[in-house]
């Protein structure tokens, strides 16, 4: 894998961060992204080198090879500016301040195996998805 492609850490196994990086690729119309879990050792690895405290980080990590890493909504955010048709929408909830945006992404991501449940081990891609994912 080149350093042309952004890195999405994600959940593995939460239910709504795997709907989220279904919807990601889905979108993601000029092929930008390339996903990995947390729990998996690729994962680990890249939160290791950048020294990511993960009991603050859970749920979603943005790594844009060369150039920096991000987190909680403002990785969010990052990603949604480069999918088809969600980069205004990125743009608009980027003129609220992190602080005030995390606080939701927070309230979120505290929340979101209780409202959205969480598999038993991290997904599996199709065959046809596999070279999008690392590991």
């Amino acid at each position: 894998m080149g350093n042309d492609k952004k890195i999405i850490l994600f959940d593995g196994v939460c239910n709504l961060c795997n709907s989220s990086i279904q919807f990601i690729i889905k979108h993601d119309s000029k092929d930008l992204f390339r996903y990995t879990p947390l729990q998996s050792e690729t994962g680990k690895r890249l939160i290791s080198e950048r020294k990511i405290d993960t009991s603050k980080i859970d749920s979603i990590i943005l790594i844009e090879p060369g150039v920096a890493y991000y987190t909680k909504s403002n990785a969010a955010l990052r990603i949604g500016s480069n999918l088809e048709g969600y980069h205004n929408i990125s743009g608009l909830l980027n003129l609220i301040p992190s602080k005030l945006r995390n606080i939701v992404y927070d309230f979120v991501a505290k929340n979101r195996y209780r409202w959205y449940g969480k598999k038993e081990e991290c997904m599996v891609p199709t065959p046809e998805l596999k070279a999008k994912f690392l590991d």
